[in-house]
């Protein structure tokens, strides 16, 4: 339950995020931006969500009113309202973005830019992890294909930033701030969060922090207890100088993960305590000259398991202890302008894992199931942005050399032979790998008043995970799969390969933008789970008795496939008389094997999300309907089952209290609609009212407040 004692009175003078896209946005207080030395965000190339902004209702007579359409929901959530985007709904502080078909480690994401790997084997921390929404101020998502100056990336890319002070405009130092605040009914969850910090034009310096907590959500008179709780805080310090032309930053987080439910998984989170360190140089080294470098280290500490919030019988009582700790640095030097310019760069990534599962009720039961996982990767690229005419172009190439190593696992002295027997021959196998992947990239587009036509070309590639390599114990470690199956890993797993191609037009005119996209995804050596043996079902293999022991007697394998993924997405938004604004997304993927009569696992079924707002002077009203239609085309190989189709109408509405105050509210699920979303992870707790191997439905009606202010 959400504390009201200690946050209720920092809630009334704390602003609520604004989870949302929004056109317009609040200068009265901008800052010079820290990042002065990035690349433009083009729109024929990233998709935008500004979500934190604070952007009070401006004038509503302009051609292009506010984008506002704020709705109570996480990062991964907010990421999936743009095209081709889904969430994949492991936990309330889990999920997971799904891009045109593909999630996990397929998608890249970023919090400030910053790459690092999740702490937990079952990826309970995927990157938007680390980004309560109420501290997010941009979303920034690679449409259709991620340039390769962002790093390995088979599906797309997201990078979030959070609230930052920046460079004041004048010699005096300035005082900046911005507070949010936030309560929903459906799950009585509260946040608080916000950001300030003090400024000249020659340097800047800021502190963020928030705090969510949250009970289990409710549906349909219903509710899933013990399941979905949830308690996280955040804070850290960023600060940056202008230095030698350019300017000397750092930061640093610290993210603390308190218990919170994940109902599809096996266990639960006790903890994550995590440390983010970022700092470097950006800047001009000579007109039409700059660099970049940057180093980073992310360190993870981790626990699980299925005591705190949950009651097994004491024989199935399991503790897991993970950490992970990941390295970076980069370095980029680009000649030219943001829209005419070539860029080579080099990046580095060492990532260090361990996993130790336990027996809290003997001291002498534990298994090292990654036992001082290493991977490290070097990289170097080169990008061009070029124009031959009317033809725009981006083109990119990428080399990277990736290695990795497992160390010996240790087992307690009450431990069966099974796993023993496992141990040993793991051991004694070559538990190392090494992989050189290319990757290659072009955009062209032709600007245009109305129409700009658009091609993409790509070669993409995704190196195996260490736990799709070096998973020796057969458990449900899956980075997120969170079918219920037991997977073991294979050393003899190649790279997947990704041929792209992607063809769709911006049209623009007045009021009115349509953006549809074609894509076409062929993939060799799709990595995914399969039967162990050719007798599945059959017990006659130790792996097979080991998984067995562990309650399925038909575990999986990762191995490389053929798979293809194909569809059409589109987003669009209409302004109607100068006060009212319609504005929606639709998206369809079909993903299944090239190898085998079957279907990928978890692809999204075709989605469409529709609303319509009227604008008034320093206020505005809205409706939104998210549709979803039924998923039939499912993988039999994960066991997966199919789902039905669901309709959801939510209200919403926001109020300029002040020029620098906004009160929000609005009703989620109006009707109290009971849906089941295709993407949501299959609940495992036995004391729920949702039964156990059900997908998790989504929450019942319920209202939700939030207020504002930036300073």
């Amino acid at each position: 339950m959400f504390n009201y004692r200690t946050c209720a009175a920092s809630a009334l003078a704390f602003a609520f995020a604004l989870p949302a896209p929004l056109l317009a946005q609040d200068h009265a207080h901008a800052l010079e931006p820290s990042g002065a030395q990035e690349p433009a965000r083009d729109p024929i190339l990233t998709d935008v969500i500004l979500v934190t902004a604070a952007t009070r209702v401006e004038a509503v007579d302009t051609a292009e009113p506010p984008h506002h359409i704020p709705l109570p929901a996480d990062t991964v959530s907010l990421a999936a309202r743009a095209a081709g985007g889904g969430a994949v709904g492991n936990g309330a502080l889990s999920g997971q973005l799904s891009y045109r078909g593909l999630f996990g480690e397929r998608v890249l994401g970023r919090v400030n830019g910053q790459r690092f790997v999740t702490g937990g084997p079952n990826a309970m921390d995927p990157p938007m992890h680390y980004a309560p929404s109420i501290l997010v101020e941009v979303l920034e998502i690679a449409r259709g294909v991620a340039p390769v100056s962002q790093g390995p990336s088979l599906a797309g890319a997201v990078n979030a930033r959070l609230v930052e002070t920046g460079f004041a405009s004048g010699d005096s130092v300035e005082a900046s701030g911005y507070l949010a605040g936030q309560y929903r009914s459906a799950d009585d969850s509260g946040a608080v969060g916000g950001r300030v910090g003090l400024a000249t034009k020659y340097w800047r310096i800021g502190v963020i922090a928030s705090r969510e907590e949250g009970d289990d959500y409710r549906f349909a008179d219903s509710r899933i207890a013990g399941g979905t709780l949830f308690e996280r805080n955040l804070y850290g310090v960023h600060a940056g100088a202008k230095v030698a032309g350019g300017e000397l930053f750092a930061e640093y987080r610290r993210n603390e993960t308190d218990p919170s439910g994940n109902p599809p998984f096996a266990l639960d989170i006790v903890y994550f305590d995590t440390d983010f360190l970022q700092g470097g140089w950006r800047g001009d080294l000579a007109p039409q000259v700059a660099l970049e470098i940057k180093a980073g280290h992310v360190a993870v500490r981790h626990l699980m398991d299925n005591v705190t919030l949950r009651r097994p019988i004491p024989a199935q009582q399991r503790s897991t202890f993970a950490s992970a700790d990941t390295f970076t640095a980069d370095a980029r030097l680009r000649f030219g302008t943001a829209t005419r310019h070539i860029a080579i760069g080099a990046d580095l990534e060492e990532a260090d894992r361990f996993v130790r599962i336990t027996d809290p009720t003997n001291a002498n039961f534990f298994i090292d199931s990654q036992p001082d996982v290493e991977a490290q990767r070097i990289g170097g690229f080169v990008e061009a942005r070029l124009g031959f005419g009317a033809l725009e172009g981006e083109a990119g190439l990428r080399i990277d050399r990736t290695t990795q190593n497992a160390g010996v696992p240790t087992l307690g002295a009450a431990v069966p032979m099974g796993p023993r027997g496992l141990a040993n021959a793991f051991i004694a196998s070559a538990r190392e790998a090494a992989d050189t992947t290319l990757d290659a990239v072009m955009r062209l587009w032709m600007p245009g008043d109305v129409a700009t036509p658009r091609l993409t070309l790509a070669r993409k590639t995704r190196v195996p995970s260490v736990l799709e390599r070096f998973a020796w114990l057969p458990t449900e470690a899956s980075y997120g799969l969170a079918d219920g199956n037991i997977y073991v890993g294979n050393q003899a797993l190649k790279p997947e390969i990704a041929w792209i191609a992607e063809a769709g037009v911006d049209l623009e005119s007045g009021g009115f933008t349509f953006r549809p996209t074609a894509f076409f995804r062929r993939v060799d050596d799709y990595i995914q789970g399969t039967p162990f043996d050719d007798t599945p079902g059959v017990i006659n293999s130790p792996v097979e008795m080991v998984s067995n022991m562990n309650g399925d007697a038909t575990p999986l394998m990762f191995r490389n496939v053929d798979a293809e993924l194909y569809g059409l997405d589109a987003d669009f938004s209409a302004v109607l008389a100068g006060r009212i604004m319609l504005e929606g997304t639709a998206s369809y993927v079909r993903g299944k094997r090239r190898d085998a009569a079957d279907n990928l696992y978890r692809v999204p079924p075709l989605s469409a999300r529709l609303a319509a707002m009227w604008h008034g002077e320093g206020w505005f009203a809205g409706a939104e309907v998210n549709a979803s239609a039924a998923q039939g085309k499912v993988s039999a190989t994960n066991g997966e089952t199919r789902s039905g189709g669901y309709a959801v109408v939510n209200l919403f509405a926001s109020l300029t209290l002040a020029p620098e105050i906004v009160l929000d509210a609005g009703i989620e699920n109006l009707f109290d609609r009971f849906y089941q979303p295709h993407l949501a992870g299959l609940n495992r707790v036995g004391a729920s009212d949702v039964p156990v191997g059900q997908r998790l439905p989504g929450a019942g009606r319920g209202v939700w407040v939030r207020t504002s202010l930036r300073f």
